[in-house]
C-alpha cells in the first residue's frame, strides 16, 4: 500500500474533536508538523516522532501542513483492551505514576519497523479491523513495555479520576472545549457537587464563569499582544467565529475587531 493511503489514518476509531482524550492513544506523525497542548505546555512533533496521549487527559492537537501533507497514525488502547492484554502477559502495577497528558517514550528502533509493517492491513478507509486490529495492538504493547517498563504502571491502572485541586485544575484548563460534565469528571466529582463546589471558589456557574474568563483572554490577546480574532477563537474554546464575536461583544459592548480598548 501506498503512503498516500494512509492520509489521517487510524487504528481503531480516531480521536474525537473534542478535545479529551477517553483512552490511552498511541500517535506516530509520518508527514508534515503539529503541536499538542496539554494546558501548560506545548510539544512541537515532526515526522517520525511518536509518543502516547494520556487517559483522562485534555490536550489539543494542531497541525501546521496542508492536509495532502499530513499523515498521522493513532491507535487507541481501550480499557477493555488493556485489561484483555494484560491477563494475558501479567505485568505488575508496582506503583502509581504522577498524570501526565503527554507520556515520551524511549527510542526505540522497532517503532519504525512497525509501523512499516502496518502498511499492508490497512483498508480503503485507513482502517484495520478484526483480529488483526487485537493482534497488531499487542505487538505494539510488548515493543512500547519492553523500553520503556515503568509504562506499565500507567497502562494498568484502571481507576477513574480521584478528587482534586479544583480551582487549580480548572485555572489551568479553562481554555479547552469540552462539557461541564467532563470537567467534572476529571475532577473526580459528580455534575452536582463539582458545580457546587464551583460556585463556592470562584462565586459563579461554571458556564458563566467559563465564558467570561475566556473572553477576558481574548481581550488581552486581542488588544494587548495584536492577535487577530480568528487566530484564537478555537484556542480559548470557541466552536465558531459568530459565536465568540457575538459573546465578546455582549460582554464588552463592541465587536472584537475595534471598538474601545
Amino acid at each position: 500500500m501506498k503512503d498516500t493511503a494512509i492520509s489521517n489514518c487510524y487504528i481503531s476509531p480516531s480521536t474525537s474533536t473534542e478535545q479529551f482524550i477517553a483512552n490511552h492513544t498511541f500517535m506516530y506523525l509520518v508527514a508534515g508538523s503539529m503541536t499538542v497542548y496539554d494546558g501548560s505546555k506545548e510539544y512541537k512533533l515532526k515526522p517520525g516522532d511518536y509518543g502516547i496521549g494520556g487517559r483522562n487527559h485534555l490536550a489539543r492537537f494542531t497541525k501546521h501542513t496542508d492536509k495532502n501533507d499530513f499523515r498521522k497514525i493513532y491507535i487507541q488502547f481501550e480499557q477493555d483492551f488493556l485489561k484483555m492484554f494484560n491477563e494475558t502477559y501479567n505485568y505488575p502495577v508496582e506503583k502509581k505514576e504522577p498524570e501526565k497528558t503527554i507520556i515520551q517514550l524511549n527510542d526505540n528502533k522497532l517503532i519504525d519497523n512497525f509501523i512499516q509493517s502496518l502498511m499492508p492491513y490497512f483498508n480503503e478507509h485507513g482502517i484495520i479491523d478484526g483480529e488483526f486490529l487485537y493482534v497488531k495492538r499487542s505487538e505494539l504493547l510488548l515493543i512500547l513495555l519492553k523500553s520503556n517498563p515503568g509504562l506499565a504502571n500507567i497502562l494498568f491502572d484502571f481507576s477513574d479520576p480521584h478528587k482534586i485541586d479544583l480551582e487549580k485544575f480548572m485555572l489551568r484548563n479553562y481554555k479547552f472545549n469540552v462539557s461541564i460534565e467532563r470537567f467534572a469528571y476529571l475532577t473526580g466529582r459528580s455534575l452536582s457537587s463539582f458545580k457546587r463546589d464551583f460556585e463556592k471558589i470562584f462565586n459563579a456557574s461554571p458556564s458563566h464563569w467559563l465564558v467570561q474568563k475566556r473572553l477576558e483572554e481574548a481581550y488581552y490577546l486581542i488588544y494587548k499582544k495584536n492577535k487577530k480574532p480568528s487566530e484564537i477563537y478555537l484556542d480559548l474554546g470557541f466552536e465558531n467565529i459568530s459565536h465568540f464575536s457575538f459573546a465578546f461583544k455582549k460582554l464588552f459592548g463592541h465587536p472584537p475587531t475595534g471598538g474601545a480598548k
